[in-house]
């Protein structure tokens, strides 16, 4: 990222932002090189490698990193070193995770590894699904060849009917592929991520802000439950020092609510009341991509995915341990935070 006004650079004021009360779809990749800042100062702990560390969790999951006085050297993978514009404290990789370059480097004495990336909307002849299985067999087979004894994968909240989800599908996929690599896999799972730059969080804020009507097909009625950025940020940071962790921790805001629902209280939030409903008795997923594309200012092969697996009921059924997400936000509140910036 490029420096703002007064010199002090986007991340950095996300960076900031985070450290003084910790607020600060798609999680960008960000892969940059050894190029001579080694794993610094001593710090106690297990030596963390993170990727995805520009985007939406993993920009905000860093400094609560960097804060945790239980986590030793951090590193990051990134793409680019002088736009990715991390702290010097960090170690950064230059590499491709898609590309299966720089891996081997990057996870070389390291002890918990984030894998925070996705590739849709990347292309690969609309194969969004190829290119994350290409990723994570990368990763993966880089993670054994180093030892890396844990490896948390940020994936998506499923159940019955996930099948149907190009999505979905493709996110536990890449949780099986880690899986078969790490002593200690960790499938972090959640649904929507409320935040001021989360894709899905953004299409939601558009189409309220946007839409003359709110067509209101039938997907708008299954229930979902999204967690607002600091939770899942808390949780993540957590499950690098734990002395055990379950291979799959489910993690949701207060509130379980439908899609409508989501649409009603933000439009409250931000004080547009009384837009007419024109509810669709089908689910009209092609048709629905074009338009939420359009409202939602998300480009059209992002959008498909999300509304795919908007037909699935993603709420938890399993609790997190003890520890772990122990008093979410609830939905309001989250988008109050995330409406504020954060």
């Amino acid at each position: 990222m490029k420096a703002g006004a007064g010199g002090l650079s986007g991340w950095s004021r996300r960076f900031d932002a985070v450290r003084s009360g910790y607020m600060a779809e798609t999680v960008a990749t960000s892969e940059t090189t050894t190029d001579g800042n080694a794993d610094a100062t001593a710090r106690p702990g297990p030596t963390v490698l993170l990727t995805g560390a520009t985007g939406a969790i993993g920009g905000r999951l860093l400094p609560a990193l960097l804060d945790d006085g239980d986590v030793g050297p951090i590193r990051a993978l990134v793409r680019d070193p002088d736009r990715a514009d991390l702290p010097e404290s960090v170690r950064t990789h230059r590499g491709d995770l898609f590309a299966g370059e720089g891996l081997d480097a990057a996870l070389e004495g390291v002890d918990v590894a984030y894998y925070l990336v996705h590739a849709m909307g990347r292309g690969n002849d609309g194969d969004f699904a190829e290119l994350d299985r290409r990723g994570a067999r990368a990763f993966g087979e880089a993670a054994e060849r180093a030892g890396v004894r844990r490896v948390i994968y940020l994936g998506g909240l499923g159940g019955a009917g996930e099948e149907r989800s190009h999505h979905l599908r493709s996110r536990r996929e890449v949780a099986e592929i880690l899986s078969a690599h790490a002593p200690e896999p960790v499938h972090a799972r959640a649904a929507m991520v409320i935040a001021s730059d989360s894709q899905s969080f953004v299409i939601l804020r558009n189409l309220v802000r946007r839409l003359p009507v709110m067509v209101m097909p039938r997907w708008v009625t299954t229930r979902s439950q999204p967690i607002a950025q600091r939770d899942v940020t808390a949780a993540l940071r957590a499950l690098a020092t734990r002395d055990e962790v379950p291979a799959e921790v489910q993690l949701g805001g207060a509130d379980a609510l439908t899609y409508r629902e989501m649409l009603d209280t933000t439009a409250t939030l931000l004080e547009r009341r009384g837009v007419p409903k024109l509810p669709v008795p089908i689910s009209a997923i092609g048709l629905s991509s074009l338009w939420v594309s359009m409202f939602g200012g998300v480009e059209h092969d992002l959008v498909r995915p999300l509304i795919e697996g908007l037909q699935v009921e993603m709420v938890v059924t399993e609790p997190p341990p003890p520890g772990i997400n122990d008093a979410p936000l609830g939905f309001a509140d989250a988008v109050r935070e995330a409406l504020d910036g954060a």
